[in-house]
């Protein structure tokens, strides 16, 4: 295993070359937006870039500065955020925002920003690198399997983090790194995304192949190693659409702690370990109506438990009010406002 590290001035020369256009990033010699880059990292977590791309966009033409995000009600963020799914984050990202407006700024190094609403040892080094030249190196996947591969770390995930977070820091030792800590991040960013991919890395073409352990033994393909994951648990709920005599979907916004807090949703039964027999489900739904269970179930995978969802239908007759309580939106208003959970209902009743 090399005991050096590999030349940041040849990695930074390929960023020149070869840098991504993101829609967060500034042009070469621009100054950097800490709000623009505080909002897409936020965004990225568990989220790919494609994804992103005109979700952010369109969240920035919202909102276009952090004064005017925290400025927002809860439910305009919400509506925003539907779709990209851990929804905490969004919570996290509105108060984080209302802190940051109280202080007129966002704070220019790691620890002032860990400080804030739902910013992580990851998303503040991360913000503190990129958005003020801090010279820090966040660990996100891509810096991991780079990480990985040019000291091959043959050690699985998640155990090998901490020796991948070091070696990945002692990159800003070397001297190109440490004066332009923004554009280094940035670099083993691109680096990993484009070339040094999970599947078949590009080394051929790769500005580290030289220094690169892994290549060199033939196993870059198979670095990093993961521990096998534990099967998820399986949880049901049974959920009721309906339907006014306009066509319109009535939805339900959940708590504002928990899980999807503060979402709109279609009512439903709570989620739990085994399945919802038709008696016991019925007397969660919203209303007294013809309900009728729908052919088929509904799968969504969160990040500690698989759901499985039976739906009912029903329309309200004419003149009927339907209950006080939730929200009556057209249906592809109702697609737009609610989390991708609850879109996959809306598909199921679509095919039905």
């Amino acid at each position: 295993m090399p005991s050096d590290n590999p030349p940041a001035a040849e990695l930074l020369a390929w960023y020149d070359r070869h840098r991504r256009d993101l829609p967060w990033r500034a042009a070469p010699g621009q100054p950097r937006d800490p709000y623009r880059v505080w909002l897409s990292e936020v965004m990225l977590q568990q989220t790919t870039v494609a994804a992103v791309g005109p979700r952010f966009a369109r969240f920035l033409a919202r909102f276009p500065s952090v004064q005017a995000l925290a400025a927002a009600d809860w439910a305009e963020v919400a509506e925003e955020w539907a779709g990209l799914g851990y929804y905490a984050r969004a919570r996290n990202l509105h108060a984080c925002a209302r802190a940051v407006a109280a202080a007129g700024r966002f704070p220019c190094n790691r620890e002032g920003l860990a400080a804030l609403p739902g910013i992580g040892p990851y998303t503040a080094a991360a913000v503190a690198a990129i958005a003020f030249d801090a010279p820090l190196v966040p660990l996100d996947g891509n810096v991991e399997r780079v990480t990985a591969r040019i000291f091959r770390v043959e050690d699985p995930l998640p155990g090998a983090k901490p020796r991948l977070a070091e070696l990945a820091q002692g990159f800003m030792a070397d001297g190109a790194a440490s004066a332009r800590p923004g554009d280094f991040v940035q670099a083993l960013f691109d680096l990993g995304a484009t070339i040094c991919t999970p599947r078949s890395p590009a080394c051929g073409i790769c500005p580290w192949q030289g220094p690169c352990a892994a290549r060199a033994a033939g196993v870059a393909a198979d670095l990093p190693r993961k521990a096998p994951k534990r099967a998820r648990p399986l949880r049901h709920g049974a959920h009721f659409l309906l339907r006014d005599a306009a066509g319109r979907v009535l939805l339900r916004r959940r708590p504002p702690r928990g899980l999807l807090g503060g979402m709109l949703e279609v009512p439903g039964t709570p989620w739990r370990e085994t399945p919802w027999a038709e008696a016991e489900a019925l007397p969660h739904a919203p209303a007294e109506a013809p309900w009728r269970r729908l052919p088929g179930l509904a799968r969504h995978g969160f990040t500690h438990f698989e759901l499985e969802m039976v739906l009912f239908a029903a329309t309200l007759p004419p003149g009927a009010t339907g209950p006080e309580e939730g929200e009556w939106l057209a249906e592809d208003g109702a697609r737009m406002a609610v989390p991708s959970v609850m879109r996959r209902l809306l598909d199921l009743a679509g095919a039905a």
